[in-house]
């Protein structure tokens, strides 16, 4: 158990406070310790060596972006790009992908937090061991606005490679010819600290073009947490004396897409309904309706139901518009707050829209401080994507000590990106379309 024994409260109302005095309305941004904090904005828009990551993997498919650092919201990475083998240039996917909130309310009511804008999260910048990035890189991340200014620069940011088991398997024409390859990714990360909680925000971009964004919450239980009582917590320790108070996290991601360059994507909403067989059937059918998303939507996640956000001016190899399809995650739905209570939101891009519940921006006059009072019918020219992901954090025996890292999230998958897989063997290259004769 840690030695610190300052209650949640006292901790995470200092934090505020500190954060309200360096805030006042605005998001410092910086990048790495050589950088000065003025001039980082213009460093990260240019991609400077020491704003970039690339990264070619084993298949041939490499990743392109740049990344800052704000004093609330933490990593950032902008101008992220794809190009898998057989692409002549880099295809844009998103201009801009950052946390949006996590929020943090206690079972009993009595306590409630907005990390990123009320708690310290972008100052928690924890720095990483070699161990913790293996075979990778650990860069130093000059923290804005630093809370400790004597030392401000955290070796925080680690970017490396993983390999993730089968990319594909398929059985040829004969019993020894087998085509198989091991997927690889590009892992990139940060710790911050949150009271007691670290979390572990992971951006993983995979050879297929498939983007993962998860939040793994780790660290330790508070120990002024407790005596929940019955209903509202878990026993922990000997006996069923102490009772650890139980509590959701609800994760906001804010997703800025610039596919093949340009902020004019549209979106759409596909809906399948099955039937029971009709009379000469074999069974149910199946069909799928699609839904053009052209206002502002406080979308809910359903059983066969899914969104993309479709490019409005790049194609594929087959002539079909490029897309990204949103992939969600195992999530429970918070309905304590009208922002919790729907799983996504598209939004007209404001540049003052930056946090999905106490936003720390001015948008005006009754704009509202939350992600849900900005779904007001507008029009989408430059859809903005909010995706929220919750957990119901019930403590158990295994969660001391330390505390397992649960993971939440969810990913973007490349839609009609490529012509076909971009990583189909040479051999098979010739099978686009309607394949008669097999492999």
């Amino acid at each position: 158990m840690r030695v610190n024994r300052i209650s949640r409260a006292r901790r995470r109302a200092a934090v505020s406070l500190s954060v309200a005095a360096l805030a006042v309305g605005a998001t410092t941004v910086a990048g790495p310790a050589v950088a000065q904090t003025k001039s980082a904005p213009a460093a990260a828009a240019d991609c400077s060596a020491a704003y970039r990551i690339e990264q070619k993997l084993a298949s041939g498919t490499t990743w392109q972006m740049c990344w800052h650092y704000e004093s609330e919201a933490g990593l950032v990475l902008e101008n992220i790009s794809y190009q898998p083998p057989g692409e002549t240039r880099p295809i844009k996917v998103l201009t801009s992908a950052k946390l949006g909130q996590i929020h943090v309310p206690y079972d009993d009511g009595k306590a409630e937090y907005s990390d990123l804008t009320g708690a310290g999260f972008g100052q928690g910048l924890m720095n990483m061991a070699p161990g913790e990035c293996p075979g990778g890189t650990i860069k130093t991340v000059k923290v804005p606005g630093a809370w400790d200014p004597q030392h401000p620069n955290v070796k925080g940011l680690c970017t490396t490679t993983r390999s993730r088991g089968h990319a594909y398997r398929m059985q040829g024409d004969t019993a020894n010819k087998v085509f198989q390859a091991q997927g690889k990714d590009l892992l990139v990360y940060t710790v911050n600290q949150v009271g007691w909680y670290e979390y572990i925000t992971e951006w993983r971009f995979q050879d297929d073009g498939t983007i993962n964004m998860n939040v793994g919450a780790t660290g330790s239980l508070s120990p002024v947490d407790y005596d929940a009582g019955d209903g509202r917590g878990w026993p922990l320790g000997k006996g069923a004396k102490a009772y650890a108070t139980s509590h959701s996290h609800n994760i906001f991601w804010r997703l800025n897409f610039g596919l093949d360059g340009s902020s004019k994507n549209t979106v759409e909403q596909y809906d399948s309904v099955v039937t029971a067989p009709a009379r000469g059937n074999e069974g149910p059918t199946n069909k799928t309706t699609r839904t053009k998303i052209t206002k502002e939507l406080a979308g809910d996640a359903k059983n066969m139901r899914w969104w993309r956000v479709v490019s409005a001016t790049g194609k594929n190899k087959d002539d079909h518009a490029r897309s990204y399809e949103i992939v969600p995650g195992a999530t429970t739905k918070y309905p304590g707050r009208s922002f919790t209570k729907h799983d996504i939101y598209f939004t007209e891009y404001k540049k003052c829209e930056q946090f999905a519940s106490d936003n720390l921006r001015n948008c005006g006059t009754g704009a509202g401080k939350s992600v849900d009072k900005w779904v007001g019918g507008q029009t989408l020219t430059h859809p903005i994507a909010w995706v929220n992901v919750g957990f119901h954090h019930i403590a158990r025996d295994e969660d001391q000590q330390p505390m397992p890292v649960h993971w939440q999230g969810f990913s973007i998958a490349p839609r009609d990106v490529t012509a076909m897989n971009p990583l189909t063997p040479a051999e098979l290259a010739d099978q686009n379309g309607h394949v008669e004769n097999g492999s």
